[in-house]
């Protein structure tokens, strides 16, 4: 299930940098979340820079590029892990791409189990053990 997707300007930085942007998040992602790294993905989405806008001017234009990310946890992922993503995937992007942290945005976005497939079968069925041990740590 873990999935992050990096929303970025084409051609501003380096691609040996994005390179270690996928491998760094992977990383965190499992370790955050303390999944097997087999499980994660990360993704790389490019924009042309005449087709990105911040504060009403186009990148293009000279407006400076504000990186964007969002990722994907099932429901049930305690708030302190979402928060840790949030801030782990910013310094990643601060750190890696020189992007300056107050134009940075990122968002969680929680799936139920019954809505995400793993293997064309709904995480409720395959993830159950692991969804219902999370249920449970939450109500103690």
């Amino acid at each position: 299930m873990p999935i992050v997707t990096f929303h970025l300007v084409e051609g501003r930085y380096p691609p040996e940098r994005l390179d270690e942007l996928l491998e760094r998040a992977s990383t965190l992602y499992a370790r955050v979340l303390d999944s097997p790294l087999e499980r994660v993905r990360a993704f790389v989405a490019g924009y042309p820079a005449e087709r990105v806008a911040v504060a009403g001017t186009r990148v293009s234009r000279g407006a400076q590029p504000a990186p964007y990310f969002e990722f994907l946890v099932l429901h049930g992922r305690p708030v302190a892990q979402r928060h840790a993503l949030l801030a782990g995937f910013t310094d990643l992007l601060v750190e890696l791409l020189d992007a300056p942290r107050a134009l940075i945005r990122g968002r969680a976005v929680q799936l139920e189990p019954d809505d995400w497939a793993i293997a064309g079968e709904p995480a409720s069925a395959t993830r159950r053990a692991e969804i219902q041990a999370r249920a449970g740590a939450g109500s103690a």
